[in-house]
């Protein structure tokens, strides 16, 4: 069973940059060979998916953080990074990663809350 490790969430300022990082570990999970994402979750509101990163390494972002997220990985860490720019308030949530889908592995979460 993969287990999914988030870290470094966080206060910032609006314009401010964060970088989260998604560790895997467990068996023989790599994740450079299977879909991995990024989700969040704001207060009241429902989870959704805000990057993805695919085996080959192509990637997706919804469109309200285009432009401004980048996902990648590090094969050799087994870690996935989503390196975030511009922060604006309605970005505070809590990140999740994920792999398998809605019904698949996921993270605890990691905090982000942006404001002055």
């Amino acid at each position: 069973q993969v287990q999914l490790v988030e870290s470094g969430g966080g206060l910032v300022q609006p314009g401010g940059s964060l970088r989260l990082s998604c560790t895997a570990s467990g068996g023989i999970f790599s994740i450079d060979a299977n879909a991995m994402s990024w989700y969040r979750q704001a207060p009241g509101k429902q989870r959704e998916s805000v990057a993805h990163i695919t085996p080959r390494g192509g990637t997706g972002y919804a469109d309200s953080v285009k432009g401004r997220f980048t996902i990648s990985r590090d094969t050799a860490k087994n870690t996935v990074y989503l390196k975030m720019h511009n922060l604006k308030s309605e970005d505070t949530a809590v990140y999740y990663c994920n792999t398998g889908g809605l019904r698949g592995s996921w993270g605890q979460g990691t905090q982000v809350t942006v404001s002055s």
